[in-house]
């Protein structure tokens, strides 16, 4: 296949491959013939100054503690930002790329961009997160920094060329209060790609229990694992139900604080929180389990966000409970029971329910899988990702 030219991705949040979103569209842009450089941070176990990984080029930097307070926050944005700079700086001089491919959050990225930008080349802007409604869910409030956010995503949609949003809710942002046109933006939806049929159950997991309920995904302060827990200790506690277990997967800035939580509760023999897992242990657990949860509480962030956990679910064909999200519900569909309350009781509730109806957990099970496989399957999104390159690269 014919080289296209180079693009240069930057992504601040998660490091490559661990980011799958990212990682499957670097090896989707690849295998379409472009020469893929990321910028990505040094963080969870991936500390390599300089990779190149499956015919992908990866420049990692320094970054700071990830943002636990306002002070974290913006000296994580000012340390990754200069991390960023100096290496997109690096990659042109190898590199000569063609795009520059931003994925937010933060929405700083096009101060990077923006001297490339310049020098002609075009820019792809890709939303993973709304950033003013994640700033103001995470820190509760607003006032003038929230107002800089929306500042900044709007200059971001400003010096974007074309705009990849991951549903409808980011593509409404995009138009509305971005100013993009419609044939400017093209929705990629994050989709796991995963060979479900070639992964083995894992019966150990269920710790000799009927019930395996399962979480994956990041633990930080928007994403409500502590829900979980309280309703692992509702079900065991209150309701006597010593037939289900935990466990909870994934890492982040309230990791150990979970941990904390869970042993104070006395519930170590019923939840597991094995921290960070690798793909087999994932898929393994993702094969055996009876019943996905996510447990993102109810706000306008988690409104716009489409969970890669959901979707996952859906791919292994699990049934799995949720908090009432405009996107999780689209997302979802008839696959899930919402809870429509950020109430860890609730969340209780509607899991033993969902585990005492086995007809209703493989009806919802089988039409996820069906939806995830015709309508949110990574195919159809790599057929608008190299759309919106199409578009972004005409003359």
């Amino acid at each position: 296949m014919p080289e296209r030219g180079a693009i240069l991705i930057l992504v601040e949040n998660l490091p490559v491959p661990l980011d799958r979103r990212v990682w499957q569209e670097s090896c989707a842009l690849r295998d379409a013939g472009y020469q893929v450089i990321v910028i990505c941070p040094k963080m969870r176990g991936y500390v390599k100054s300089e990779e190149f990984l499956d015919g992908i080029q990866i420049y990692r930097h320094w970054i700071s503690d990830e943002a636990g307070g306002l002070a974290g926050f913006l000296g994580e944005y000012a340390s990754a930002l200069w991390g960023e700079f100096h290496l997109a700086c690096k990659a042109w001089w190898r590199h000569r790329f063609r795009v520059i491919h931003l994925c937010n959050p933060p929405d700083l990225l096009f101060l990077v961009a923006l001297p490339f930008k310049l020098l002609g080349v075009k820019v792809v802007y890709d939303i993973h997160d709304a950033w003013p409604e994640m700033f103001e869910a995470k820190f509760r409030r607003r006032g003038l920094l929230y107002w800089a956010v929306r500042v900044a995503e709007r200059l971001t949609h400003a010096v974007a060329d074309t705009v990849l949003a991951t549903n409808q809710s980011t593509r409404a942002i995009a138009w509305e209060r971005g100013g993009k046109a419609t044939d400017e933006v093209f929705i990629v939806r994050t989709a796991p790609k995963i060979a479900t049929q070639e992964t083995p159950t894992n019966p150990a997991l269920k710790k000799g229990r009927r019930y395996l309920v399962g979480y994956v995904g990041v633990m930080g302060d928007a994403d409500g694992v502590r829900y979980a827990i309280e309703a692992a200790e509702y079900l065991v506690r209150k309701r006597g139900r010593s037939d289900i277990q935990f466990l909870l997967m994934g890492v982040g800035p309230e990791y150990q604080r979970l941990i904390a939580m869970r042993d104070e509760k006395g519930l170590q023999e019923h939840v597991d929180l094995p921290g960070r897992v690798s793909n087999e242990f994932l898929f393994a657990a993702l094969k055996t389990m009876d019943l996905g949860i996510s447990c993102d509480p109810i706000n306008p962030y988690n409104d716009h966000c489409t969970m890669n956990k959901v979707l996952e679910y859906m791919a292994f064909g699990k049934p799995q409970v949720l908090f009432d999200l405009k996107e999780g519900r689209f997302s979802a569909g008839d696959a899930a029971v919402y809870v429509g309350e950020n109430s860890p009781i609730a969340l209780g509730e509607t899991i033993a329910a969902v585990l005492d109806d086995p007809d209703s957990r493989e009806r919802m099970g089988r039409r996820g899988l069906e939806r995830f496989k015709s309508e949110l399957n990574w195919e159809r999104s790599v057929q608008q990702l190299l759309l919106a390159y199409h578009r972004t690269l005409q003359p």
